[in-house]
């Protein structure tokens, strides 16, 4: 059943019967539902797949049931809200976040490491690619040039992000193609610098919207660091929706955290 948290201005689903230590975070265009196999009680001989995890699994604003920002928000300003659901959960947090949802993550987690346990990123874009392949293409860079020098008519420069651009932005309207647009942008090398708790990263070998070499990027991030510990699972077969494809190593993953 729908929850609000957070005075109201969050909306999910809470699992389990006690205070929650868990937080899940789905990825762009997507809703709380995703993470249903990953927290609800399962069929399996362990103990613990019978029971709920107690955790909480969001809508993020703009997706499912919650309404969008009234601004072009970053995913600074989403964390800066999802973080207020802290104060209704454990004192130690395993936080979970899926694709944009990572994204998301990543900011509580640098900015809570007292209450952030550990942190769980899937199939989650925090790193740009080191090849030159994830350049846009060339004949739409040349419209953006030319669009940003006056000397094309209006309208050209949105034909071509809609031709050239992602799937996701084709289907996002109003302000949250304008979120889209900022978050894709985005750079993540402070927030990952910053981290104190174990990070466990988990993709598919397929996934083609976050590819593995982003993984194995972070993870490099991570040792270079020293601060924070992170492993890496890569999940033979398995694409980009890494929480309904594979949620019982997701599950897994969660639990060797557990509080």
């Amino acid at each position: 059943m729908l929850k609000a948290f957070a005075r109201g201005r969050l909306f999910g689903e809470a699992y389990g019967t006690s205070t929650p230590w868990v937080l899940a975070l789905p990825g762009w265009a997507r809703t709380h539902a995703d993470f249903d196999e990953v927290l609800a009680p399962r069929r399996g001989e362990d103990e613990l797949d019978a029971i709920a995890l107690d955790a909480i699994a969001l809508d993020l604003p703009g997706f499912g049931s919650a309404p969008p920002p009234e601004d072009a928000w970053g995913s600074l300003e989403y964390a800066t809200l999802v973080e207020e659901i802290l104060e209704e959960m454990a004192p130690q947090v395993v936080l979970a976040g899926h694709s944009f949802g990572g994204r998301v993550a990543l900011h509580i987690a640098a900015r809570n490491p007292e209450r952030i346990c550990a942190l769980l990123l899937t199939a989650a874009p925090v790193c740009r690619l080191s090849q030159p392949g994830g350049r846009p293409a060339l004949r739409y860079r040349l419209v953006r040039s030319l669009a940003r020098a006056g000397l094309l008519p209006p309208g050209a420069l949105e034909a071509a992000r809609r031709r050239f651009g992602s799937r996701d932005y084709a289907a996002a309207q109003g302000v949250m193609r304008e979120v889209l647009v900022r978050v894709v942008n985005e750079t993540y090398e402070e927030q990952l610098a910053s981290l104190r708790c174990p990070v466990e990263l988990i993709w598919g070998d397929q996934d083609h919207d976050v590819p593995l070499e982003i993984a194995r990027q972070v993870d490099l991030k991570l040792r270079e660091t020293g601060e924070a510990s992170g492993t890496l699972a890569v999940l033979p077969g398995t694409g980009h929706l890494t929480p309904t494809e594979a949620p019982d190593e997701i599950r897994a993953a969660i639990l060797r955290h557990r509080p």
